[in-house]
C-alpha cells in the first residue's frame, strides 16, 4: 500500500509446538487448505506489534493478508517481517497466531513487498538477483507456515523495475511447477495500483511478463484508492468503473478465459474512510454497501481493505492514518460489512439500509437552529424499522431527530439549534441509524457562525470541548482533566521543540487600558498580549493559579492573547480566561 511507514520492532511470539496446525521449520504437516472461491481478506499491518489472531476474531474477518515480507537490507536474499531481523520467517513468529486463526475457521495469505520495500529496493525480486533464491524464500513461506496463496504488492519503482519483474515471475513458475510436483495448492496474487479505468501499462507490464513467463497469477488485486489525479471521486463508482476496465485488459491477455472466468481472478481493495490523497477521496459506510452487492453480482475473487487496524471512528474528520478511517463509523463496520463475501460466492444480507443527510453540512449564527433532511434507503432485501439519534454536539449546541424512527425508505428530520453562547467553530455530528440488520451512519458539519465578546475571548472557558477558535502548536487540546472551572481545559504542549503555544485574536476599543486574567498551571506557564500591545507574565505552580496582565490596546484595538510553556519543561494548563 502507499502508506509509508517506519520500520517497527516486533516482539517475536513464543515458540511452540504446532505439528497439530501444520507448522514447522522443516514443513508442514499435510498440504495447505485452498482459500474459498470468494475471500475477504483485509490486510493486517504486521508492524505495529498487534496480534492477527485477537483483531481477526474482534473484527470477524476470519482472513487475513499479511502485509509485508521483505528483505532487513537492499541487496539481500532473506526476506522478515516488515524487513526486521528480529521476525524472522519462522513458525515462532505468527506461528501460534495463525493457528487459532485457522482453528475459528480462516488463514492468511502473506504479502510480499509493499510501498516501502518498493521504494527501498528490499521487495525481495528487486533486491535479490538469483531466481533460485527468491523461489526458494517462497517456498520456504509456503511450508513455514503452510499457507496456499502469495501476494506480491508491487508499486513505485517495483513497477518500472524490468529485472525485478522478470526474476519475481520466473520464481514464482519455479513455485508454480514445485507445487504441482508436490501435491500442493499454491495460488498468486498481484496487488497493483490502478486508475479509474483500468490499470497503467506499467501494471500490465507486470502481467504481460507473467504471462510471457508462462507464470500463472491467480487474481490480479487493484488497489482502488490514492489516485491523485486532483479530482474529487465518488470511489465506489470508481471501484467499479476500475474494474469493467480491467476485465476489458485481462480478455486480451487471456482470450481463452470467458467473461465468468476473468471476474474471478479480480481481487478489490479499498482504503477505508479518507486514503493518503485526502478528502477527496474518501471511501464511506455506504460506498462499502455498494461495493460489496456488486462484488457479489460479478462474482470476483477476493474482496479487502488496507488496514484492519484502520477500521474504526476514532478521529473523524483527520487525515489519513494507520489506526482509524478519518471519518464517522463503528467499529469494525467495515469489516462487518464485507465479511458475508467470504464462501461459496457470497451472499447479499437478506434486508439492508443506509442512511444519508442532504445537505450534509450547514452554517448556523448563535441563538439561531437549522435543519437537515435525514434520508434512509433500502439497500437490499426489504424495508425494515430503522431507530435514529445523533451524537457529537459540543456545548452550547443542540441536536435532535425526528421521528426517532422510520421504516426504510422513509426521511426524518435533523434539527439543530446554538445557543446565544455557543463558540463558532465547525462541529462533526454522527446521525445513526440502528436496524435489524445493522447500524450506518453519517456525518453532518455544522459550523456556529459566533462572535467575539467586546470585552472577552471566545470559548475563554473551553466548555465546547473543542479548541476553535484557538489555534495551536501540535498536541495542544482541550481536555477534561485537570479543569478549574466546569469540566474542560486548555493542554498546551511543550517540547522540546516547540512551546505549545496556544492563541486567539481579539478585536477591543482602541487605545484602551484592559485586563486580561487566567488560570494557569505548570512549569513556566506563560499569558500574554502581543501585537497591538505587549504584556505578559509567567509561573511555575503545581496547582492552578490565577495570573492577571493589563494592557493597553493601540489605534487598530486587536491584539493575539496566548499561553504557552517552555522547551522540554512540560504540559502547561490554562482555564477560565476572560478580558475586562
Amino acid at each position: 500500500m502507499r502508506l509509508l511507514r517506519p520500520t517497527v520492532t516486533l516482539l517475536a511470539l513464543a515458540a511452540s509446538t504446532f505439528a497439530t496446525a501444520g507448522l514447522t521449520a522443516a514443513g508442514p504437516a499435510q498440504a495447505a487448505t485452498a482459500l474459498p472461491n470468494h475471500v475477504f481478506a483485509p490486510y493486517f499491518e504486521a508492524y505495529n506489534g498487534d496480534d492477527p489472531a485477537a483483531l481477526a476474531q474482534q473484527s470477524g474477518a476470519k482472513y487475513l493478508t499479511m502485509a509485508f515480507v521483505q528483505a532487513a537490507t537492499k541487496g539481500s536474499c532473506t526476506v522478515y517481517w516488515d524487513g526486521d531481523t528480529s521476525t524472522p520467517i519462522s513458525p515462532s513468529t505468527y506461528g501460534s497466531s495463525i493457528k487459532t486463526i485457522r482453528a475459528n475457521g480462516g488463514d492468511v495469505i502473506p504479502s510480499f513487498g509493499g510501498y516501502a520495500a518498493d521504494n527501498a529496493g528490499t521487495e525481495i525480486a528487486d533486491s535479490c538477483t538469483d531466481v533460485g533464491q527468491i523461489a526458494a524464500a517462497y517456498e520456504n513461506m509456503i511450508t513455514t507456515y503452510d499457507v496456499s496463496r502469495l501476494d506480491f504488492d508491487i508499486e513505485d519503482n517495483s513497477l518500472t523495475d524490468t529485472a525485478g519483474i522478470d526474476r519475481r515471475n520466473k520464481a514464482m513458475k519455479q513455485v508454480e511447477d514445485w507445487a504441482a510436483a508436490n501435491g500442493r495448492t499454491v495460488q498468486f496474487s498481484y496487488t497493483l495500483p490502478t486508475t479509474t479505468s483500468g490499470l497503467a501499462d506499467n501494471g500490465m507490464a507486470v502481467l504481460r511478463n507473467a504471462v510471457g513467463n508462462g507464470a500463472r497469477v491467480d487474481v490480479v488485486n487493484m488497489m482502488t484508492f490514492d489516485y491523485y489525479d486532483g479530482a474529487n471521486h465518488e470511489m465506489a463508482n470508481d471501484t467499479i468503473s476500475s474494474a469493467n476496465g480491467l476485465i476489458s485488459e485481462l480478455a486480451g491477455l487471456y482470450p481463452g478465459k470467458s467473461q465468468a472466468q476473468l471476474w474471478a481472478m479480480v481481487g478489490i481493495t479499498e482504503m477505508v474512510g479518507v486514503d493518503d490523497y485526502g478528502p477527496a477521496e474518501t471511501f464511506t459506510t455506504a460506498d462499502a454497501t455498494t461495493v460489496y452487492n456488486w462484488a457479489v453480482s460479478k462474482g470476483i475473487n477476493t474482496l479487502s481493505f488496507w488496514a484492519l487496524q484502520r477500521d474504526n471512528g476514532g478521529c473523524p474528520g483527520s487525515a489519513a492514518s494507520d489506526t482509524c478511517s478519518g471519518i464517522a463509523q463503528s467499529t469494525w463496520q467495515f469489516s462487518h460489512a464485507f465479511a458475508p463475501f467470504t464462501g461459496g460466492g457470497g451472499s447479499t444480507p437478506a434486508n439492508d439500509f443506509s442512511v444519508s443527510l442532504s445537505p450534509a453540512s450547514a452554517s448556523v449564527n448563535a441563538g439561531a437552529s437549522t435543519t437537515s433532511s435525514v434520508r434512509t434507503a433500502v439497500t437490499a432485501g426489504s424495508a425494515q424499522s430503522v431507530s435514529l439519534s445523533v451524537t457529537g454536539a459540543p456545548a452550547g449546541v443542540t441536536a435532535s431527530v425526528s421521528p426517532a424512527s422510520v421504516t426504510a425508505g422513509g426521511n426524518a428530520t435533523l434539527t439543530v439549534s446554538a445557543s446565544s453562547s455557543a463558540a463558532s467553530g465547525s462541529y462533526p455530528l454522527t446521525v445513526t441509524g440502528i436496524g435489524p440488520s445493522g447500524s450506518h451512519s453519517a456525518t453532518y458539519t455544522i459550523t456556529v457562525n459566533g462572535t467575539t465578546p467586546p470585552t472577552g475571548l471566545a470559548n475563554g472557558d473551553f466548555e465546547s470541548g473543542a479548541l476553535t477558535p484557538w489555534t495551536g502548536d501540535p498536541g495542544d487540546a482541550v481536555v477534561a482533566t485537570p479543569a478549574h472551572g466546569g469540566t474542560h481545559a486548555l493542554k498546551v504542549n511543550a517540547t522540546g521543540t516547540q512551546t505549545g503555544q496556544a492563541s486567539q485574536t481579539v478585536t477591543l476599543q482602541p487605545n484602551h487600558s484592559y485586563t486580561l486574567k487566567g488560570w494557569l498551571q505548570g512549569n513556566f506557564a506563560y499569558l500574554s498580549v502581543s501585537g497591538g500591545a505587549s504584556a505578559s507574565t509567567w509561573t511555575s505552580s503545581s496547582g492552578w493559579t490565577q495570573q492577571t496582565v493589563p494592557f493597553t490596546t493601540g489605534a487598530s484595538g486587536t491584539v493575539t492573547v496566548s499561553v504557552h510553556g517552555w522547551y522540554s519543561q512540560g504540559a502547561v494548563y490554562a482555564d477560565d480566561l476572560t478580558i475586562s
